[in-house]
């Protein structure tokens, strides 16, 4: 009885939000909708799909790598490739700021991708949208939903390491902090717990999380929210200076797209701060976070709605910025 409770508690704190996040992912919000290559580029899905297949059977890891790629890519300036642009005489790369530096990976499968789209339908498919269609195949090939990626998104002309640095939101941000992120590119507390459980797959460096082993508030104290028996074990990988580590997201199940990211946090066995914080700092946050636990449906529904709606951020159309011919440089790269 208290879980179904629960869990009606939650969708009434969620029935709003939804249909506003179903408003928003409608086909063609921002002119981006899931058959825009049908006629231009009919095996563009399949190209995508095959290479993601092939990477992620060589590496399961790889998975939450391109996942992670669409999101840092939507979160500065909106989902316009601009993260996969490397270092030249007019472009300072998003990929050495804080969050992306040694840390964010998967250029080498996006231009296998490129290559590959680029012999069948020369100057069609960008790479906002190879981002896209990226990150939704990785999650259907480790047992997370489908949704139909909207699609039409075209390149940025340059990138932003200042947003980079400061839009993304960071491990040790508080809840408030985060939820503002969210909120400031039109998405709500709904996305905010649905898109963290991406975090149901992949890896995090022990740098994301030491503080909480050892220095939470400033004590000397470990995180009093985190289990104490899932601390100590911690401890012996992520020691208090050196040693940067991987560790997965999801202790039970790292390489499986499934609801024990949530459940873990249940059991204080959330890893970074940023997902213990959606159980312990806001009612809200809370209800979704027992309500996922308690129904895989639900979260994989709203995983994808959330995966529509961030997608759907500033995206750039019609003749705006320029379809990449390399996902690395600008076309007149000089």
């Amino acid at each position: 009885m208290a879980t179904s409770m629960v869990c009606l508690v939650a969708l009434c704190l969620v029935s709003p939000l939804l249909l506003a996040g179903a408003v928003r992912g409608n086909p063609g919000y921002g002119g981006l909708f899931p058959q825009f290559y049908d006629h231009s580029c009919p095996q563009a899905n399949q190209i995508v799909h095959s290479i993601v297949a092939q990477a992620v059977a060589r590496e399961t890891r790889m998975a939450a790598s391109l996942l992670r790629l669409h999101f840092h890519d939507c979160f500065v300036k909106g989902c316009d490739a601009s993260v996969l642009l490397d270092n030249s005489t007019t472009i300072v790369s998003e990929k050495g700021s804080n969050p992306n530096n040694n840390s964010i990976r998967g250029f080498e499968v996006v231009d296998e991708i490129k290559v590959a789209l680029e012999t069948a339908c020369p100057g069609i498919v960008s790479c906002a949208d190879i981002l896209a269609l990226a990150a939704r195949d990785s999650t259907i090939l480790v047992g997370g939903p489908y949704w139909d990626v909207p699609l039409g998104r075209r390149d940025s002309l340059g990138a932003s390491i200042q947003g980079s640095n400061n839009d993304i939101p960071a491990p040790n941000n508080t809840l408030p902090t985060i939820i503002t992120k969210f909120k400031r590119l039109g998405l709500n507390i709904v996305d905010v717990v649905a898109l963290s459980g991406g975090h149901t797959i992949g890896l995090s460096r022990c740098t994301s999380f030491r503080q909480r082993l050892y220095n939470q508030s400033g004590n000397g104290l470990a995180d009093s929210t985190l289990d104490v028996s899932y601390a100590a074990q911690l401890r012996q990988g992520c020691p208090r200076s050196g040693g940067d580590n991987l560790f997965p997201l999801d202790v039970v199940t790292s390489t499986k797209f499934d609801n024990f990211y949530f459940k873990n946090i249940l059991a204080g066995r959330g890893l970074l701060s940023s997902d213990e914080v959606l159980l312990t700092k806001s009612a809200e946050t809370a209800a979704l976070v027992k309500a996922y636990a308690d129904d895989v449906h639900l979260f994989f529904q709203h995983f994808a709605q959330s995966m529509v709606n961030m997608g759907n951020i500033m995206p750039l159309t019609g003749s705006q910025g320029e379809i990449r011919k390399n996902c690395r440089r600008l076309n007149n790269f000089h």
